[in-house]
This record gives C-alpha cells, sequence and structure tokens, in this order.
C-alpha cells in the first residue's frame, strides 16, 4: 500500500517525522549529499514530496538488487 505524501513542501522537520528519523540526520544528508535533492525559498530548506518519494524508490531498489 503507498503510502500519501502531503502536496505542499516538506521542512527538514517534516521530512524527518515522516521517516522517522532525527533531524540532523537530514541535515548531514544534504551536506554530504546523499540524502533526497532540496532547494532553498530564501534561508529555508525545502524537500518535494515526488523528489523524496524518487529518492525512498532507488533505496529501496538497491536493497531489492
Amino acid at each position: 500500500m503507498a503510502r500519501v505524501l502531503p502536496e505542499r513542501y516538506l521542512t527538514p522537520v517534516d521530512l524527518a517525522d515522516l521517516l522517522g528519523i532525527p533531524l540532523e540526520t537530514v541535515y548531514q544528508w544534504r551536506r554530504k549529499d546523499t540524502g533526497p535533492r532540496g532547494f532553498r525559498v530564501g534561508r529555508h530548506l525545502r524537500f518535494d514530496p515526488e523528489d523524496v518519494r524518487v529518492w525512498v524508490t532507488s533505496l529501496m531498489d538497491k536493497e531489492a538488487a
């Protein structure tokens, strides 16, 4: 069953809550360029829910291979 993602852009807190991970992990992914693609709106970091879905799917595909 596919999980429904919000239709708005996600904040780092939203992403951490969605994935059940510490907020610092989101920022570490950003620094290491290993997490979902994010973008800045002024000084605020946001994530497109579809980019998050694609990133999670790619992780699942790697695990299945």
